[in-house]
């Protein structure tokens, strides 16, 4: 069986074709579309009509590759750039009627979810008591478990994108004052999730998403070409070194660092410093930068709870759309 998730976060569109033989998502094809949603759209505005017609078009080149591939229409879904927009429904009514993709959005709690899944199995069960940070461009998602789905999860509007507007938008590099303003946020809005993983006492702790990632090559893991088996951790006390170099440079400049890609080095200081933070009140001194995430967390709940799982989510979404939507005004597509 060959199956296909689609992922729109804030800076990309992402496509992973896997064939399902055996229970384990095995990719024999991956690609992404650069969107960069995040620096189109205000967190909580809506978004603009270039953006849907940028967004039509990436959705519709993901779903021609994953048929191409052999695999059925795509789980697609969006993250908080979408969900959290006024205008949501008519977007993903949009795309759905231009691509024939049905888009849907998921509840924070739900990627939290998802992403527990994802990396549960990437780590096994010798793990034991699990704790999971994520790090997005609009939400940061936290979770704990001790079985394959987690026991608590929690969205919070923590992501690099989004903080990076509140606090960085009109300085670069920022002064030390709005350094320390976003970490007190970061701090205040943490407080109760952290002391929840503080007193659950996870035996082992994953960070997943691009931010991570590429902190965790910052602070000198091992490059992704060398393939997704190298253990790569990111410990606390480098992490906060690398905030005071992020700190010290233009965004461009930031760009030039080991593992900082050019389109996210605007927004690797606020993530640097949430999970600086994140670690900190939750008394993590290190975590395993896990290569799976939301995307193969989708993949496996189709995998072993069925088509009518996903189903499910796409009717919650539609029914939670609003009767007499404003239909966007954009060109019909004739590429």
């Amino acid at each position: 069986m060959r199956i296909s998730v689609m992922d729109v976060g804030s800076k990309t569109v992402r496509l992973v074709v896997a064939d399902a033989d055996g229970g384990v998502p095995l990719p024999v094809h991956t690609a992404k579309w650069r969107l960069r949603l995040s620096e189109q759209v205000t967190p909580g505005g809506p978004i603009p009509e270039q953006a849907v017609e940028q967004l039509v078009h990436a959705v519709a080149e993901a779903s021609r590759a994953a048929s191409r591939w052999g695999a059925a229409g795509p789980l697609a879904f969006a993250t908080a750039v979408v969900r959290n927009a006024p205008n949501r429904h008519e977007v993903l009514r949009t795309v759905r009627a231009r691509t024939g993709v049905a888009l849907c959005t998921l509840p924070g709690e739900v990627e939290a979810e998802l992403t527990f899944l994802g990396a549960r199995r990437w780590m096994g069960w010798r793990s034991g008591p699990l704790a999971l940070l994520d790090i997005g461009g609009g939400s940061l998602e936290v979770a704990f478990g001790r079985g394959r789905l987690p026991d608590f999860v929690a969205s919070l509007p923590l992501g690099a994108g989004r903080l990076t507007h509140e606090f960085f938008e009109d300085e670069d590099p920022p002064s030390p004052e709005r350094v320390r303003a976003m970490r007190r946020k970061v701090r205040h809005q943490m407080r109760d999730v952290a002391a929840r993983i503080r007193w659950e006492g996870p035996r082992t702790a994953v960070a997943t998403s691009r931010t991570f990632q590429q902190l965790g090559r910052l602070c000198g893991a091992a490059p992704g070409r060398h393939g997704p088996f190298v253990d790569r951790q990111l410990h606390r006390r480098e992490l906060r070194e690398a905030i005071a170099r992020l700190a010290a440079l233009p965004a461009a400049e930031r760009a030039h660092l080991p593992g900082i890609s050019a389109p996210r080095a605007a927004q690797s200081l606020a993530g640097a410093v949430v999970g600086h933070t994140a670690m900190k009140l939750t008394g993590l001194r290190s975590v395993t930068v896990c290569p799976w995430a939301i995307r193969e967390g989708v993949l496996l709940r189709h995998i072993e709870d069925g088509p009518s799982w996903w189903a499910e989510v796409t009717r919650q979404n539609e029914e939670a759309a609003p009767p007499d939507p404003v239909p966007l005004r954009i060109a019909t597509a004739s590429s």
